[in-house]
């Protein structure tokens, strides 16, 4: 069983960077896409970030181009997000999320196989 593990959130306050992690267990790493998704409070989930098995392709949200960046290590089985320039609209919880079919990266949550708890990121004016 695949499980991941979000840290790495906290309050910042606009302008400020954050570099979220998320950690998996079970499974063979680097057989999955992986992709970040948040959740700002009443809305829904939406895509953020999504990153091929072996790190060389990205995509990314309109939101958050040249803002944020996806990144991963196979060897410590951990993805990352590092966030910069945040504002107040990227107040949210923040998930990550693998793929295990491959193929293009995926921005639909349905088409993820495994998700983690979340982590929330809060960013004050």
């Amino acid at each position: 069983q695949v499980q991941l593990v979000e840290s790495g959130g906290g309050l910042v306050q606009a302008g400020d960077s954050l570099r979220l992690s998320c950690a998996a267990s079970g499974g063979t790493y680097s057989n999955f896409q992986i992709a970040w998704f948040r959740r700002a409070p009443g809305k829904e989930r939406e895509f953020v970030a999504a990153i091929s098995r072996n790190g060389r392709i990205v995509t990314w949200a309109d939101s958050v181009k040249g803002r944020f960046r996806i990144s991963r290590a196979n060897d410590k089985s951990t993805a990352y997000l590092q966030m910069n320039s945040l504002n107040p609209g990227d107040t949210a919880v923040y998930y990550c999320a693998a793929d295990v079919d491959g193929g293009s990266l995926k921005s639909r949550e349905d088409e993820y196989d495994y998700w983690g708890q979340g982590t929330q990121v809060t960013v004050s004016f």
